[in-house]
């Protein structure tokens, strides 16, 4: 499976969950809230909101990309509303949420979940393409 231009090999679709991180099942559905909340908040018109959900790397890659605080920024993106949530995977410390109408790629840093990539369409073989990701 690839995504936002990197490969993810067989080996990290092993399921690790860590001690104190909770099952497999409460990791998926807290990076499902997270998904869902980013984009409930960008189809608001809350793009702070929104950008307090982002990966650093992918708040700052927008911020570039647009030349306009992330805030601005993000909700000039074409991201979908959201969608129903179809699935969750957890692979260690990130996570693929496939909603109706958009996937979004989410990594466990300090505070919880965030978004890493978002608004992305699967492409065969090739990387996912999203219109929004981090570097």
């Amino acid at each position: 499976m690839r995504f936002a231009g990197v490969a993810v090999g067989s080996a990290a679709l092993t399921v690790l969950t860590v001690a104190g991180c909770g099952s497999v099942t409460d990791r998926g559905d807290a990076a499902a809230a997270v998904a869902v909340r980013t984009l409930t908040a960008v189809t608001a018109e809350d793009g702070t909101a929104a950008c307090a959900l982002l990966a650093p790397d992918t708040a700052a890659e927008l911020e570039q990309s647009a030349d306009k605080p992330c805030a601005e920024a993000i909700l000039a993106e074409d991201l979908p509303e959201p969608g129903v949530v179809v699935a969750s995977d957890v692979y260690g410390q990130r996570a693929q949420v496939r909603l109706s109408g958009d996937t979004v790629f989410l990594a466990v840093l300090p505070g919880g979940w965030r978004v890493v990539a978002a608004g992305c369409t699967a492409r065969g073989d090739e990387p996912y393409d999203c219109v929004l990701q981090g570097g």
